[in-house]
Formats: structure tokens, C-alpha cells, sequence
């Protein structure tokens, strides 16, 4: 059943199809669906959207992106890093949750964020990380326990999009279960707070 597959949006990539930050993100929606989730990936030309503007009616492209952020559960974000920090793409498609700065879950209230960051060395892929960790924080999401980060200096995917390294796929995997597992989580505390009397929950 539908509600028993949480739904899990995957935001990232460049607009050149086919890159780094793309193949990664797809490896790990893909982990969180074998977990038994649904995904969307939304990425390339799909996150040219107009620059944010509050107060602006948003683009056929950006509704679709504010439906998905509000019917996700969990949400896994993959930037490559552009000049030590995520790229403008990415920064600007979040820049969209502030329309829903007035919902009943207010930005990504609660939400867990996995977070990839790809760069052409460790320095930048750490610095992006922490960027994605605080934008993360700054949403109200809770950035999952491990971020994935990706040398892309060297080779890591074949021209499938498959991941040829072995302790890559793993990060990457990693980060999907943990989305989809922290959103298990939430959900049987939830079933379990309603499960109990109101009679217990009141005070001696």
C-alpha cells in the first residue's frame, strides 16, 4: 500500500545530464526504494527554475518541485561543490521551501535530510557538506547521522551511471537507508503515541 512506502525526493545533480552528483543521488534513491520507498528524482534541466523571488507565483517547474517537498517524507540532497561551497542550481531550488514557510509542517519540519556533496578533492567536498548540513538545519530538517562525500577526481562510475567503487556505493547506500530508516522511525513513535489512553498520559 502506498502509505506503507514513504516517499523520498532526491534533489541534485548540474544541468549537464549525467553527472557525478546525479549518478550518486539516483545510487542512493535507489538504495532507500530496495528499503521499500518511493522516490522522485528531480534533477538537470528539471532544477532550472527562475531565480527565487518571495511573493512570486512560482513556475509550472517550481510548483512541481514545492508538490514534491510537500508530499515527501524524507528528502536526499546531492551538489557538486562550486568554488567551496553547493552550486547556485542547488541553492536556488532550495531557496523555493520558503513558500512553505505557513504549512502545517513548516519548511522540512522534522524531515531527515541525507547529503551527498561531490567535488574534485577533499577539501571542497568537506566544505560542501557542512553547507548542505547547515542549509539542512536552517529548513528545520534533521541532516541524517552520515553524509556522503564523493573524490571525483577519480573515475567512480562507468558510463551506466553505475558506482565502480565499491566503498563509494557503500557511502552512498548508506545515506538512502538512513533517510528511509529514520522515516520508519518517526512514523511507529507516532502510531505508538495515539496507541495510548489519554488516561495514561495524564498526570497522578
Amino acid at each position: 500500500m502506498i502509505q506503507d512506502r514513504p516517499l523520498i525526493l532526491g534533489i541534485g545533480g548540474t544541468p549537464r545530464r549525467g553527472s557525478s552528483s546525479e549518478r550518486a543521488l539516483a545510487i542512493s534513491l535507489k538504495a532507500a526504494e530496495d528499503k521499500g520507498a518511493r522516490t522522485i528524482l528531480l534533477s538537470g534541466a528539471e532544477l532550472l527554475l527562475p531565480m527565487y523571488i518571495p511573493g512570486q507565483s512560482p513556475s509550472d517547474q517550481a510548483s512541481r518541485l514545492l508538490v514534491a517537498l510537500r508530499e515527501c517524507q524524507g528528502i536526499i540532497i546531492s551538489s557538486p561543490a562550486y568554488h567551496g561551497s553547493i552550486s547556485g542550481l542547488i541553492k536556488n531550488a532550495l531557496d523555493y521551501a520558503e513558500e512553505l514557510r505557513t504549512d502545517a509542517r513548516a519548511y522540512l519540519d522534522g524531515m531527515p535530510v541525507g547529503c551527498i556533496a561531490c567535488a574534485g578533492g577533499w577539501q571542497a567536498v568537506g566544505q560542501t557538506l557542512a553547507a548542505l548540513r547547515t542549509i539542512a538545519h536552517s529548513l528545520r530538517g534533521w541532516p541524517t547521522p552520515f553524509g556522503a562525500v564523493l573524490n571525483t577526481s577519480t573515475a567512480l562510475f562507468d558510463v551506466e551511471g553505475n558506482c565502480t567503487d565499491v566503498a563509494t556505493r557503500r557511502q552512498l547506500e548508506t545515506v538512502g537507508h538512513q533517510v528511509i530508516d529514520f522515516v520508519r522511525m518517526q512514523s511507529r513513535d507516532r502510531q505508538r503515541a495515539h496507541s495510548i489512553p489519554i488516561d495514561a498520559m495524564a498526570a497522578p
